[in-house]
């Protein structure tokens, strides 16, 4: 017999219970687009863990002071803070890097009759290529005004949009808690970072921030950048030995440093692991579509038993009844496989919609999908076409 015919006999046969095939390839179709949605939303995950980490800024280490030893009664004492003395000390015994001391508090800012609680952040002009930030208009911080702790300002894309709308914000003045600052610069949008919005914060020198709102000259966070890729390591292990010679620290370091990198692979992996776990408990609807298939073949064998009996009664060998059989499970799972990869998009599109993350297909990802789909038909459809092709014609011939 032809492959035609035997393809032909197949498709007619599937056709025939167009309801009874379509249940039958739902199983398929749930399990593939289970898999295709699970696997697509754990990478969308570890792409907006990646995007997140990148935001902060490259190859970026946060020095923050940590907790201290413990008093009497068993009492913790808070660790002291950094000091400008140890900014320069990172800045000029530590190769390759930029230093950006960071001092942040929420205030209110005020212009005109809009008020707004937002962030206020005092640092220098190495935070910001530290920490990846373009200026959209204006400009950054004058060595005087450094100096001079000068009432002046750059603005984030969220503070501009709220205290002045579409007017011109530099060169106005607005109030920052009790204090006033001139606008000189706005920052490029940044976006949000693990749910917090970035553009929400008002950039000031330093000495501004500590002697005209703060009242000190506390330094609890250093922002630092490598300069060159893969030198992470290597500054870190610097600013460790540097800062516990300066803080005199023993057995416990009262700070902390962290390689940004170090955190985004170590949440990269966790996301990995979580969409191969999530994977291979969709991919058991798969299995359960396959037993799926295999039942209901079963069942058309037994009410095909006198077909088949003719069939080889006519001249039909046993590798053709075997393949008609076989045609048709794999047919039905091929079927369930394209309507799987569907329903997987559709699935992952409205998931990443709702979660905000980033929509991302894979086509390496459907296609082992639709590859699994085929093998399930493959699989669980050659015991009844194996049964089909062993049937004795003239038992089957008796059939009723």
């Amino acid at each position: 017999m032809r492959t035609v015919d035997i393809f032909s006999m197949a498709f007619v046969a599937i056709a025939r219970n167009k309801v009874r095939s379509f249940l039958t390839a739902l199983g398929i179709i749930i399990g593939v687009g289970s898999v295709i949605a699970m696997v697509h939303l754990g990478q969308a995950a570890t792409q907006s863990v990646a995007d997140n980490i990148s935001q902060m800024g490259s190859n970026l280490l946060v020095v923050s002071t940590g907790r201290g030893g413990r008093g009497p009664g068993g009492v913790r004492i808070v660790s002291k803070p950094f000091t400008h003395e140890d900014v320069e000390a990172i800045r000029n015994d530590v190769r390759g890097v930029l230093v950006a001391p960071t001092v942040t508090t929420n205030q209110n800012l005020v212009h005109g009759n809009v008020n707004h609680n937002g962030s206020v952040l005092g640092t220098t002009n190495e935070y910001f290529p530290t920490r990846n930030w373009d200026l959209a208009g204006g400009r950054l911080f004058t060595d005087e005004e450094m100096y001079t702790a000068a009432r002046v300002c750059v603005l984030g894309s969220t503070v501009t949009r709220t205290l002045f709308g579409g007017s011109e914000p530099i060169g106005q003045t607005i109030r920052v808690g009790r204090s006033s600052c001139e606008v000189v610069g706005i920052l490029a949008p940044k976006g949000a970072s693990f749910g917090q919005d970035l553009d929400d914060v008002v950039a000031m020198p330093i000495t501004s921030v500590q002697s005209r709102i703060v009242g000190h000259r506390d330094i609890r966070t250093i922002f630092i950048s490598a300069i060159e890729d893969g030198t992470t390591s290597r500054v870190h292990d610097e600013i460790d030995e540097l800062l516990r010679h300066r803080r005199g620290s023993s057995m416990e370091d009262d700070f902390f440093v962290r390689d940004m990198q170090e955190v985004a692979d170590t949440l990269e992996g966790t996301t990995r692991t979580l969409t191969m776990l999530l994977g291979a408990i969709a991919a058991i609807s798969l299995l359960v579509g396959g037993i799926g298939i295999m039942n209901i073949m079963l069942v058309s064998v037994t009410e095909r038993t006198r077909e088949i009996g003719v069939r080889i009664a006519i001249g039909a060998r046993v590798r053709d009844v075997l393949w008609q059989f076989l045609v048709e499970a794999v047919a039905i799972s091929c079927l369930g496989g394209i309507l799987g990869v569907g329903l997987g998009i559709v699935g992952t599109y409205v998931a990443t919609d709702k979660m905000e993350l980033p929509f991302l297909l894979s086509t390496e990802v459907m296609l082992i999908g639709f590859a699994f789909s085929v093998a399930i038909g493959v699989i669980f459809g050659y015991v009844p076409a194996r049964k089909a092709a062993n049937l004795n014609p003239i038992e089957a011939l008796r059939h009723e």
